[in-house]
């Protein structure tokens, strides 16, 4: 008789992670189906995104240029990847080039990354690339992203002046101790109705990419439909190597 499997700690904690955005969902009225996950597996082996690719998942992100680059032709294409975080302009080049399966970066936080991602796309004759605009929503200094006063002026940019981005929506990255982050997404969600307002969109045509492992279910809650989980997945990161 052929011993059990034994589902792997990642495989399990995707499960976990999926039922709780499920739920999150439901009890604020919201369809959970409209949310994706990004599985972020910064720092983490090949391995254990095989993992958690095999148990079906296929969305998943990171936060390094390089780490994107080296990792994608590994794994499979039919995977979505998705760039997460400030993108510098000389690094636009190598990410397209790298990651022919790019299925979104967020975010975009200024006009001169935004021309140089349209112009990358262009160049290489690729489809249409979906970008999030990245706000600032904590005011924190360290923090990437435009100020939500300019949100409206920099997703006008990529709508009418970028067509080989697809304008998709905007991103947050809420304080780290949680407790301000009802806030944050608040400023996010007020955002999103200017700049709707501004491009006459519906809002479900524009994304809210907040909340991750520590405060995602909060944000779907406020209406995220991109959640952006990695430590709760994959585990504690490991910065060692770098």
């Amino acid at each position: 008789m052929a011993a059990p499997v034994v589902e792997g700690v990642a495989v399990a904690a995707l499960r976990s992670v999926m039922l709780r955005v499920r739920q999150a969902a439901e009890r604020s009225g919201h369809n959970p189906d409209l949310v994706r996950v990004v599985a972020v597996s910064k720092t983490k082996p090949i391995s254990l995104i095989r993992q958690v690719y095999d148990a079906g998942h296929r969305c998943f992100g990171e936060n390094y240029v390089q780490e994107i680059v080296d990792r994608a032709p590994q794994l499979p294409e039919d995977i979505e990847w998705h760039f997460v975080g400030h993108l510098q302009s000389n690094k636009v080049k190598s990410l397209l080039a790298g990651v022919p399966n790019l299925a979104m970066v967020e975010g975009v936080d200024n006009e001169k990354v935004a021309d140089h991602l349209d112009r990358g796309v262009s160049s290489l004759g690729r489809n249409p690339l979906k970008v999030l605009v990245q706000v600032n929503t904590s005011g924190e200094v360290s923090k990437s992203g435009i100020d939500p006063s300019d949100c409206v002026q920099l997703a006008k940019h990529v709508k009418l002046h970028c067509p080989n981005l697809s304008f998709s929506g905007l991103m947050t990255i809420g304080m780290p101790d949680y407790t301000s982050t009802p806030e944050n997404f608040r400023t996010l969600s007020n955002c999103r109705i200017e700049v709707c307002k501004a491009l006459g969109l519906a809002e479900e045509q524009c994304e809210l990419s907040m909340g991750m492992s520590g405060d995602f279910e909060k944000a779907i809650e406020m209406g995220s439909t991109n959640v952006r989980v990695g430590s709760t997945i994959f585990g504690p990161r490991n910065y060692a190597k770098k």
